[in-house]
């Protein structure tokens, strides 16, 4: 058979090729027993390389990786690339050069199937010889450890790959460790996404879109390493420590993404996000109000296209507003209240759920003068303009079954007082149409693994899946089930019970749980909408992102502005109960 350049290949030299082949494959399906997959193994095999920048065309099947300074030359790997979102959060693409004027595509990310068993088997992996016994300490990121100021394409994915290392320099062979990895400029914020390959290298992936060129900050931090976040008492575990300070400059291109379309009933199936905060105005002399208030731009000013639609200035976040796979409608006191006249909307989560309902009410329903509400609540409201136009809202706290104290978390259901008060509200002849639900802090605390919080999760799915069915057993409409995730908390929380690495895989395991039983309608991924506002408590109090409006000082000394996270969760609320 004749090969490129003239030569053929001996029937020999095929055979030995095809020998040694399976010899490999064999040894990759031994290695991968700890809970890494064969194919993370081969490709953190592959991206061990002094150049580590990949290009993004999720349209594209074949990919070639250039590599100036070894003798491997190109590399081409099979169409399917997975890379996760820590720690089991696949991202769908494909990796291959491409010009600037290629359309590409948004990265995005996905819950991995067999969520809650791969996650327990990496965390439970023993590990080998020669560093199980060794930590991480620092990074090594070939590629951008000499250069001050890091050029890349605006609109393409770029995939940088780190290799952690312990104090000796020696490269770590174990994952696990948990980084905390910002992209920020005057007019984006955003997560980028991490992989773990299980074997002490790592990879992320930037992306900026063309309209928001210039220059960023990257971040990474070694927040908790080996899975320690994961432990009942991760403080004294805390590595906490930024290891990486990056200048990128993203230069503009003609590259083109996909446009953000305002989101629909079906944009909502989806269980992880990968979304940025994106700036769209900006008043520089904005100053706080006596009521505690930002209103740095007018209530009318309008929203960017495609970021949102709507009045901007309705959020009071001095220009920010999220976005997603999809973008989000802001609503006005007219159409909130045409979206939620005659809606039973039943909240059952922790405490972030009491801040939402009360924003809700003051800054979307026009109702300022319902300066708070308890944990537990059962109540109708009345538009003021239209007495006509009401919303029933009832909310039961899911910390402890009872409602003054804390710490149980989804432990609180075997208290047969706390099942039978759930069971009330849906065994009338009228029943809440929605349902919000999340696992909640709680559950960081009570919890001492994985494993039990998942049998504790597993327990909720079926009380829940029982309530359903005796109300579709009456010939009554089935609520629907918005799965909304636990906040990233912020500051000082980071090192606690409820740490960012905790509460994203218990995210992850009630999310899985709950998709198992059937009962989950919609997902609202409120851990990535509060991430890149968790690193300080400048825009939370370490565990809320939504008290209410007050001039005074927080925890670190300064007054912030601890309210816009949750008021843009609001809206997202809206959108997902007005979808068509």
């Amino acid at each position: 058979m004749a090969v490129k350049g003239g030569g053929f290949v001996p029937v020999h030299r095929w055979r030995f090729g095809l020998l040694t082949t399976l010899v490999l494959v064999g040894m990759v399906v031994v290695w991968s027993i700890d809970g890494c997959t064969i194919k993370d193994f081969i490709q953190s095999r592959q991206f061990k390389q002094d150049h580590i920048t990949f290009k993004v065309n999720s349209a594209n099947t074949n990919r070639t990786y250039q590599n100036p300074s070894h003798s491997l030359g190109n590399l081409t790997l099979n169409p399917t690339l997975n890379t996760t979102h820590f720690p089991l959060f696949i991202v769908n693409s494909s990796l291959e050069t491409t010009k600037s004027n290629d359309l590409l595509n948004w990265v995005s990310a996905e819950l991995e199937t067999n969520f809650t068993a791969n996650l327990l088997s990496k965390w439970l992996a023993k590990g080998g010889e020669p560093c199980k016994d060794s930590q991480t300490v620092g990074i090594k990121i070939p590629g951008l450890e000499k250069e001050k100021m890091v050029e890349l394409s605006a609109g393409e994915i770029h995939y940088f790959v780190f290799q952690a290392v312990d104090e000796s320099g020696n490269a770590r062979c174990l994952g696990g460790d948990y980084f905390e990895v910002d992209l920020s400029g005057d007019s984006w914020k955003s997560r980028p996404l991490v992989k773990d390959f299980c074997n002490g290298s790592y990879s992320v992936s930037l992306q900026v879109h063309p309209d928001f060129a210039g220059d960023y900050n990257l971040s990474l931090i070694l927040l908790f390493r080996n899975f320690q976040g994961l432990k009942i008492s991760p403080a004294r575990f805390a590595y906490d420590r930024q290891l990486r300070h990056i200048g990128i400059r993203f230069f503009k291109t003609k590259a083109q993404l996909p446009q953000l379309q305002i989101c629909q009933k079906t944009d909502f199936n989806r269980d992880v996000w990968s979304g940025r905060w994106t700036r769209h105005g900006k008043n520089d002399d904005c100053r706080i109000s006596k009521d505690g208030r930002y209103r740095c731009l007018e209530p009318d000013f309008p929203c960017r296209s495609p970021w949102c639609n709507g009045s901007l200035g309705l959020l009071e976040s001095n220009g920010w507003v999220y976005s997603s796979h999809c973008s989000f409608r802001l609503f006005s006191v007219d159409s909130g209240w045409n979206c939620l006249k005659n809606r039973w909307i039943f909240f059952w989560g922790d405490s972030n759920h009491v801040d939402t309902i009360r924003n809700m009410l003051n800054f979307v329903l026009g109702l300022p003068e319902i300066k708070s509400v308890p944990r537990r609540f059962d109540m109708n409201f009345s538009n003021p303009k239209d007495r006509s136009q009401t919303v029933r809202i009832t909310s039961i706290f899911n910390g402890h079954w009872n409602g003054t104290q804390n710490y149980l978390g989804l432990d609180s259901l075997k208290d047969e007082g706390f099942r039978n008060l759930l069971k009330k509200h849906f065994s009338e002849d009228m029943v809440p149409d929605t349902i919000i639900m999340n696992s909640g802090l709680h559950d960081g605390v009570h919890w001492s693994s994985i494993r039990s919080f998942s049998q504790g999760a597993e327990y909720a799915a079926s009380f829940w899946k029982d309530i359903v069915e005796s109300v579709r057993r009456r010939g009554l409409s089935v609520p629907q089930i918005v799965f909304r995730s636990t906040i990233a908390t912020g500051g000082y929380a980071r090192s606690l019970a409820f740490n960012p690495s905790k509460m994203e895989a218990f995210n992850g395991v009630l999310l899985e749980k709950l998709r198992q039983a059937g009962l989950v309608s919609s997902v609202i991924d409120n851990f990535d909408m509060t991430y890149s506002w968790h690193y300080d408590n400048r825009c939370n109090d370490g565990v809320h992102y939504g008290r209410a409006p007050l001039k005074m000082k927080w925890i670190d000394g300064e007054i912030g502005h601890q309210y816009f996270v949750d008021l843009m969760l609001c809206h997202v609320l809206l959108n997902v109960l007005c979808a068509r």
